[in-house]
């Protein structure tokens, strides 16, 4: 007679249970500060795991807390629930301020990603300067695109999954509207940029063309 198998007895190669599973993505999910995708966190868990089925698990558990597990992109991350981020005022008015142009840039971007230098200057009625951006360049807001299937295959420019993280955004579909645009700052209180003529501003712009060439050369 062959030997009863104890069914309690686990292989070495099963996959953790389902709240083991939860706990581990949460402890890399609090040790990281970008977002984690869920190839990421599968490669760091044990062979046989569910990442995917875990997170669904872990982001349930965490609704209504005072931190949530949110969507970034194609990452996860542990942040601050939005209804609570003026608890937070201290730290977020520390962040480098933006000129003006630099905000308009960046707001044009991302409302009409991929997007051109030429779209930005017609949009804004300006030019755009090389330091504005290269300011959102550094900053790991914007990014290239790919370049455009026209004349001259011009590239184009995209905001990051960083400019998403540090907004709260799953994606940029999830942008806001332009009275939440104000109150982060990415917006001065004036038309946004496209719905008037810029061109009308008594403002100096602190802009050339200098350096245009240069950015965009292969």
């Amino acid at each position: 007679m062959s030997e009863d198998i104890d069914p309690k007895e686990e292989s070495l190669f099963d996959a953790p249970l389902m709240a083991e599973q939860e706990r581990m993505i949460e402890a890399i999910l609090f040790a990281t500060s970008e977002p984690v995708t869920l190839r990421e966190l599968e490669s760091r868990m044990p062979h046989g795991c569910d990442a995917g089925e875990a997170m669904v698990h872990l982001r349930k558990r965490y609704e209504g807390r005072g931190v949530q597990v949110v969507k970034i992109g194609d990452g996860y991350a542990i942040r601050t629930a939005s209804d609570l981020g003026f608890l937070m005022q201290k730290e977020t008015v520390e962040v480098r301020k933006l000129s003006r142009a630099a905000i308009e840039t960046l707001a044009i971007i991302a409302y009409h990603q991929p997007v051109t230098r030429a779209e930005i200057e017609e949009i804004r009625g300006v030019s755009v300067s090389r330091g504005t951006v290269d300011q959102l360049l550094e900053m790991e807001w914007i990014r290239f695109g790919r370049r455009k299937m026209t004349p001259g295959r011009p590239v184009t420019f995209v905001v990051t999954q960083g400019f998403l993280d540090h907004f709260g955004l799953e994606s940029a579909r999830d942008l806001p509207g332009l009275k939440e645009l104000r109150s982060a700052g990415l917006l001065e209180s004036r038309p946004p940029p496209g719905t008037l003529p810029l061109m009308g501003d008594t403002e100096e712009e602190d802009e050339s063309n200098e350096g245009q060439s240069e950015l965009f050369e292969d």
